[in-house]
């Protein structure tokens, strides 16, 4: 059964288009409002982030939600973590995030927490889908919700951040660049690494509505690197629009991603004893840190690319920790979904514990030269095209040639009309000469 209106993240798109129309959030608060209350009047969270569309679609949000008889507690900005913890705390039936995370301002969207401050389940989306597409009723007056402001919101995820690190943990003399987007971070994430002792130098955090990711965050890490060199920082850290991702920069002004960051907490967890099972990657984290885990016998699984994948993986498993080159890091033993500036933390206790540079602690782990190729469709199918004979022998050759030192993925893309070749291996002419093979190959059968 295909989804409506939900992506694997929500819903997003580009504001006034599609889904992204202040009628469309009214009807979709009225029935989300109508699924999650059903007949006992519950409350329903809503944050988001800095985006000027945001405005709009709380106001439309509320009207919804009002209309179908829930309460709801505004938060104002506050990063997509945050909603799914005060949701937790705050007792609510569910909480709502209005953001577009890394996109551009004039993208929008919205994402679903449940009362347990994880992400909806299949089955409630689907019937939040069928509501949807009903005439909208509006309960009695005397049964219409209520709308209310948490003014200490921000305080309340700070302090969480805060307790996600050993008591009395104090980053004293440690110097680092926070980059906020100028997203949902811009105030809380600064407050959080000073409170704990660092010295903090701010940069994307100051939001206008219109600035959100444009040349900052995770997405774009040239000023974090300028600023890291600039003022000598330890390190650098970029969140994106809703600080659910996570990138970093080393001492030397080089860029991490999620893989590298995913190695540091691993080791760190390893040595604790806090490691709980194998950790979980997707099909795109690099070769080189699972055979970089596998020499510290740390197991290592892959899901499909999409943090709802990891995390869905971790709780089957009873599992702690997983993450995706983008940056979205899960550290179920702190938190309930992917959270940038809890990750960060991780990382920067790791540094100050163990006394070495991010550069060391990353010593023994080789990331692997790396090709990713988009071919364009065009009216053929995707599916249909992976099918072909010719395309799956070449794809057993490339294995062949690759052995143990490489891998191969061809996967359809989710969003586009696009068969993605993503190939690596130690050796960078020999996936440069087997990704190029593989492109020819569908070329010719399209």
């Amino acid at each position: 059964m295909t989804k409506k209106y939900f992506g694997t993240d929500g819903i997003r798109g580009r504001v006034g288009e599609g889904n992204i129309t202040p009628e469309f959030f009214l009807k979709l608060g009225w029935a989300v409002g109508r699924v999650l209350n059903g007949n006992t009047r519950g409350k329903v969270l809503i944050g988001k982030d800095p985006r000027i569309s945001g405005y709009m679609f709380e106001s439309a949000l509320e009207a919804g939600l009002v209309a179908s008889g829930a309460d709801i507690l505004l938060l104002g900005p506050m990063p997509t973590p945050g909603v799914a913890y005060l949701t937790r705390t705050l007792g609510a039936k569910a909480g709502i995030v209005i953001s577009a995370s890394h996109n551009p301002h004039y993208d929008n969207g919205i994402k679903f927490f449940s009362a347990t401050g994880h992400k909806l389940a299949d089955e409630i989306e689907y019937a939040i889908e069928k509501e949807v597409d009903k005439p909208l009723i509006t309960v009695d007056s005397k049964h219409l919700g209520k709308a209310y402001r948490v003014e200490d919101a921000a305080g309340r995820y700070i302090e969480f951040c805060k307790s996600t690190v050993p008591m009395n943990t104090s980053f004293k003399g440690m110097r680092i660049v926070v980059d906020c987007a100028h997203g949902a971070t811009y105030y809380i994430a600064p407050c959080v690494f000073e409170e704990l002792g660092a010295e903090v130098i701010a940069i994307g955090n100051k939001p206008n509505g219109l600035n959100i990711n444009k040349n900052v965050g995770s997405t774009c890490t040239d000023s974090l690197k300028k600023a890291v060199n600039e003022y000598r920082a330890d390190l650098g850290i970029a969140l994106d629009g809703d600080g659910d991702r996570l990138i970093m920069v080393d001492e030397q002004g080089q860029e991490m991603d999620g893989d590298k960051i995913l190695y540091i907490i691993a080791k760190f967890r390893q040595q604790k004893n806090e490691l709980k099972g194998s950790v979980i990657g997707t099909v795109m984290s690099n070769l080189g840190l699972e055979h970089a885990l596998a020499a510290s016998n740390i197991g290592f699984e892959r899901v499909n690319v999409g943090d709802r994948y990891i995390l869905a993986r971790l709780i089957e498993k009873d599992w702690s920790l997983g993450g995706e080159p983008s940056g979205h890091i899960i550290c179920r033993d702190r938190t309930s979904t992917g959270d940038g500036i809890v990750s960060a933390l991780q990382v920067l206790t790791a540094l100050k514990e163990s006394k070495k540079s991010i550069t060391e602690l990353t010593a023994d782990l080789k990331i692997y030269p790396q090709v990713l190729l988009n071919i364009k469709l065009g009216k053929a199918n995707a599916k249909a095209v992976m099918k072909k004979k010719a395309l799956l022998d070449a794809v057993v050759q490339a294995e062949t040639n690759l052995a143990d030192k490489g891998r191969v993925l061809l996967r359809p893309s989710g969003t586009e009309p696009l068969i993605r070749v993503m190939v690596e291996g130690q050796n960078q002419q020999q996936v440069n000469k087997e990704a190029y093979a593989l492109e020819a190959v569908v070329k010719k059968l399209l």
